[in-house]
């Protein structure tokens, strides 16, 4: 087993890491790889994350296959792969240690030579390089810590030409307290969302994609992948947007000294390319230069806030007095806190909407995820703390401002004033300036209220404040330009839409992507050209609020399916907090503009709807996965409460199809009339040594089910591996199912070969008929004239006492070779089997022949089967039997029934010559057919008759013989019956008999089903319920 008891050796340090090879090594030779010899030294081996403080043998006392804890065996590396890497499988713990040459090691005396530690292949050195950060690589890719690779550009994100141009406007408007309640609001949902952002950053280790990967890893690639291509989109245009922002303040500084280039409208399209081509050629320089860029705009934005707030300290000169600057002033400030509405835009959330872009850009940091050294700690930290610093930035801001500035200032020096003066309204009066005229006839050109550049007014140096409004838009535009191709990347990478893969391609050490570079900078400057971005803005900023609202969501969704997989290691943030932020997120998008908040949820409806349809093969382990168990758990649990009714009777089925690629038509049968109805559970029985069978049943799990998809039946595969037939499928009738979600049918083919199929097989077969009936389940078999077992080259085992696989030239049956398992990629990608129940029907007939009542089961498939859209056509006709002098009433009693159960079946046939004498030839067929299996014992003692029934229990006594004999011709004249009135049917379904367990053999009864059902062309359907009603014509 997994433990060698080995004589004490020294104690000796390593890898912590024992493989197959090794302990064969020590029987063999007689010498632990882990002693030291001659020239080396335990101690000197190259130790893992683990080993430094691992000992070998020491450590548990003994030998042993097991292995201590490594990081590299959880890494998702390709060295994982490598078997020497590894953690040993169970088998190698479990199952009786066997040299195995495709799984031996490294050999022992290189395990020697290096004290115990496998010399690193090329894979070893890929594995390190991902999963051991400690390790320097050929190429080491440019990687950021939180303060560079988050902070700084979160911050320069949300910095914008609001913060310079709106701020003192919106102040002036809503007064200091109702603006800092909106830049309080507005940071609300930001910092919900990088609460959630940390969260999900920190529930494992984050690649690139940004906001794509997180969002599509924790809900799914259909939401993830619809958010992931709008939000690169947005990045996109969001770089034109920032471009122009910039490029109109370059127009307005060459208006103002008379140096327009061409006119107002084209030279913001020149300068916006040209500025657009330069960011660009910063990107493609690296990461490395961008960031330096990054950080230039950042130094540039921090001079001029300290030069706007040393503006404010510095006294007041007439002409900043004459355009409303008077320094800090109590009143001035008590009158700024409170609003004054002016305007269109004069209202709260008129002037929130305004506002709440400039909050925005917490998503900058984890947009380039893939470029940080430690993203789980990186994206938590430096998102929180720029939030922090550009809320304190928009506070101190409005405060100090508006405790500066009056609202109104005509800027003309003729209106000093001495203090005092008569006729003189308004603050500015108590300091010498009367503004009455203008603010009166609501012409004044300077004050919070009317002068947009009232920051660069204050400051000490007016240009500064230009640089900085420079700073701001050119690194909002840099940093949406890295964005927008680092999302669309990892959105092409995973192929979920088509036409895009040839966007993902990576170049260099950092995977730059410059096919996505050059497509964002198409996009820019085509946005550019319209030099009129008003009608985008708003649709670009309910992208951004949809992103967050997903984000929130995405936190509260994996906090509330209680999933052992989400354990993040940030713990500050609230799933109820986060269901408030996606609400907040929704209706600030309707805010802000109503219809492009119903264009974005357009937008992402649709593209959900294509992945929906398209059902990438992706697992990501995604919430939503999670959701579903729990909502499946949650109603199974709750379905074991309710209690069983017949008008909520579902046929759950059951069904042996052993392969179920060998036997389609039997899957689309049952497939078709349970699909969005009831329970289909496929059962394959393997049979041979548990040991031999147990890998083929897994890795057949998996290729089934997946055929199972691909054929769009709703079904579940399940395997047991078992002795003989029997013995599975009453394990199967036994366990299948859970709660109230069990099967109560059992549906298998007709045993077509059972004349010369083992008499055991056929004794197990009948077997499973009785014990079905014993668990109290109803039985349907099918058989086809053309035979249900489809298959032409055995991939997988085949039950024989079904139907052996049959040969396409000679018929013969054969069966698998032992140990053969079917690969699930290639029975998925097979050649799908056409049959008749995948093709229309057309106005043909269902014939049923309800000879027995067995609870209505008889009625209710081909009624159930009747339903669907290939089968509507069908006209659906009722057989009874019957006496031919009572045949109108019996008639009227069948129809009447059937119309209670409202089943819909009008057209009724009795059957009076039911009993009639079948035609003399077919009875010498029904002999010659039981003849092979009779004893004969008419002429034998009773104690040898009794001898034979008990080495022959399949065969036919005489007596029994005898016993039987009106009920074998009750099958042969029925079989005349069914060809005469449905040798054209689309199907055939009647009530089979049933033999009595112990008293009629199994070839007897066999015989009957042959007689029953033989020479007919269409598929009959042998239905026979438990005696219990699934049919009722009550309301309650």
């Amino acid at each position: 087993m997994a433990e060698l008891p080995i004589p004490d050796l020294p104690l000796a340090r390593c890898s912590g890491r024992f493989t197959i090879s090794t302990l064969l090594g020590m029987e063999e030779g007689g010498r632990g790889p882990y002693t030291p010899t001659e020239g080396s030294s335990c101690d000197s081996a190259q130790p893992t994350h683990l080993s430094s403080s691992t000992l070998c043998t020491r450590t548990f006392g003994y030998n042993t296959v097991d292995v201590v804890p490594a990081y590299e065996h959880y890494a998702n590396s390709k060295g994982v792969e490598d078997p020497r890497k590894g953690r040993p499988s169970l088998a190698d713990l479990h199952s009786i240690l066997k040299p195995d040459s495709g799984r031996l090691r490294t050999p022992v005396s290189d395990l020697q030579q290096s004290n115990g530690l496998p010399e690193a292949g090329p894979e070893a050195g890929l594995e390190e390089a991902e999963g051991e950060p400690g390790k320097d690589s050929v190429q080491e890719p440019v990687r950021f810590g939180w303060v560079k690779g988050v902070m700084i550009r979160c911050m320069l994100n949300i910095w914008g030409v609001i913060l310079y141009l709106r701020l003192p406007w919106i102040t002036a408007q809503a007064g200091i307290a109702l603006t800092w309640l909106i830049i309080l609001m507005s940071v609300t949902v930001t910092t919900i969302t990088g609460l959630s952002i940390s969260a999900i950053s920190t529930n494992g280790k984050v690649k690139s994609g940004g906001t794509y990967f997180l969002i599509s890893r924790s809900l799914g690639p259909e939401l993830g992948g619809s958010i992931g291509l709008i939000f690169a989109f947005a990045n996109a245009v969001a770089v034109a947007m920032h471009t122009v922002g910039f490029a109109e303040t370059v127009r307005d500084l060459l208006q103002e000294h008379n140096s327009l280039i061409v006119d107002p409208t084209n030279d913001i399209r020149i300068i916006g390319v040209i500025t657009v081509t330069v960011l660009l050629g910063i990107s493609l320089a690296g990461m490395e230069w961008e960031a330096k860029a990054q950080i230039l705009f950042f130094l540039v934005i921090l001079v001029s806030f300290i030069n706007y707030l040393v503006g404010t300290v510095i006294p007041a000169t007439a002409e900043k007095q004459a355009k409303g600057f008077f320094s800090y002033r109590a009143d001035i400030f008590a009158q700024n806190f409170v609003p004054n509405w002016r305007g269109p835009e004069g209202s709260f959330f008129g002037l929130f909407s305004i506002f709440f872009p400039s909050a925005t850009g917490i998503l900058a940091g984890a947009n380039i995820s893939g470029d940080l050294k430690d993203p789980a700690v990186a994206i938590p930290k430096g998102t929180l703390m720029a939030i922090f610093w550009t809320t304190m930035s928009y506070l101190v801001l409005s405060a100090t401002i508006g405790a500066c500035v009056v609202r109104d200032a005509s800027g003309s020096l003729n209106d000093s004033v001495a203090m005092g003066s008569p006729g003189c309204e308004g603050l500015a009066c108590s300091f010498g300036w009367n503004f009455t005229a203008c603010t009166q006839q609501q012409s004044c050109r300077y004050g919070l209220s009317n002068y947009y550049q009232s920051m660069s007014m204050v400051s000490g140096f007016g240009p500064l404040i230009t640089a900085g409004i420079f700073g701001a838009t050119l690194s909002s535009a840099l940093a949406c330009l890295v964005s927008a191709p680092k999302v669309f990347q990892c959105l092409c990478k995973d192929q979920l839409y088509p036409l895009i893969g040839f966007f993902g391609k990576g170049y260099g050490k950092n995977s730059e992507p410059i096919r996505g570079y050059m497509l964002t900078y198409v996009i820019a400057v085509g946005f550019i050209l319209i030099a009129e971005l008003n009608a985008i803005a708003p649709i670009i900023s309910n992208f951004f609020l949809c992103s967050y609202a997903l984000i929130n969501f995405s936190c509260f969704h994996a906090s509330i399916t209680n999933s052992p997989g989400w354990r993040p290691s940030f713990r500050y943030y609230s799933k109820w907090a986060a269901l408030f932020g996606a609400a907040v997120s929704v209706v600030i998008m309707f805010l802000l503009t109503w219809w492009a908040a119903l264009i974005a949820f357009g937008i992402v409806i649709f593209l959900l709807g294509y992945v929906l349809y398209k059902k990438p093969d992706v697992n990501w382990g995604s919430s939503m996965q999670a959701s579903s168990y729990n909502m499946a758990l949650n109603y199974s649990v709750g379905l074991s409460e309710v209690d069983e009714h017949i008008k909520n009777y579902r046929p759950q089925c059951l069904v042996l199809t052993g392969p179920p690629n060998f036997r389609p038509a039997l899957v689309d049968f049952v497939g078709t009339f349970t699909k969005n109805l009831s329970l289909m559970l496929c059962g394959n029985v393997l049979i041979g040594p548990r040991k031999q069978k147990m890998p083929e049943s897994q890795l057949m799990a998996e290729g089934h089910t997946k055929w199972l998809m691909k054929r769009k039946i709703k079904a579940f595969y399940t395997n047991v591996v078992a002795e003989d037939l029997r013995s599975g499928v009453q394990m199967l009738i036994q366990a299948a199912g859970l709660g109230k979600m069990r099967p109560n049918i059992l549906v298998l083919g007709y045993k077509k070969d059972w004349r010369t199929a083992s008499p055991q097989s056929l004794e197990d077969y009948v077997g499973i008929l009785h014990d079905a009936f014993d668990f109290k389940y109803g039985v349907c078999l099918m058989r086809m004239k053309e035979g249900l077992n489809v298959s032409r080259v055995l991939q997988a085992h085949v039950n024989p006492t079904f139907e052996a696989a049959e040969h396409p030239k000679n018929g013969t049956g054969s069966r698998a070779v032992p140990g053969t398992a079917v690969d699930p990629t290639t029975l998925a990608s097979e050649q799908q089997a056409s049959t008749i129940f995948q093709s229309e029907q057309g106005k043909k007939t269902i014939d049923i022949y309800w000879l027995f009542d067995d609870g209505g089961l008889t009625l209710l498939i081909p009624y159930l089967l009747g339903r669907k859209k290939r089968w509507g056509k069908c006209k659906i006709r009722v057989f009874v039997g019957g006496q031919i002098n009572r045949m109108d009433e019996e008639r009227k009693a069948i129809v009447s029934l059937l119309s209670k159960f409202r089943l819909g079946f009008h057209e009724v046939h009795i059957l009076p010559d039911i009993n009639q004498k079948p035609r003399p030839e077919h009875i010498k067929r029904f002999d010659d057919l039981i003849a092979p299996f009779r004893l004969n014992d008419g002429f034998k003692d009773e104690a040898t008759v009794n001898e034979m029934r008990q080495s022959c229990p399949w065969k036919i006594s005489d007596e029994e013989v005898d016993k039987n004999r009106a009920k074998s011709l009750r099958q042969v004249r029925l079989n005349e019956i069914l060809l005469d009135y449905s040798r054209d049917a689309a199907l055939i379904a009647i009530t089979p008999p049933i033999g009595r367990k112990g008293r009629c053999p199994s070839s007897l009864y066999m015989a009957w089903l042959e007689t029953l059902s033989q020479d007919l062309r269409p598929p009959i359907i042998l239905t026979r319920g438990n005696q219990e009603n699934v049919l009722t014509f009550y309301c309650q």
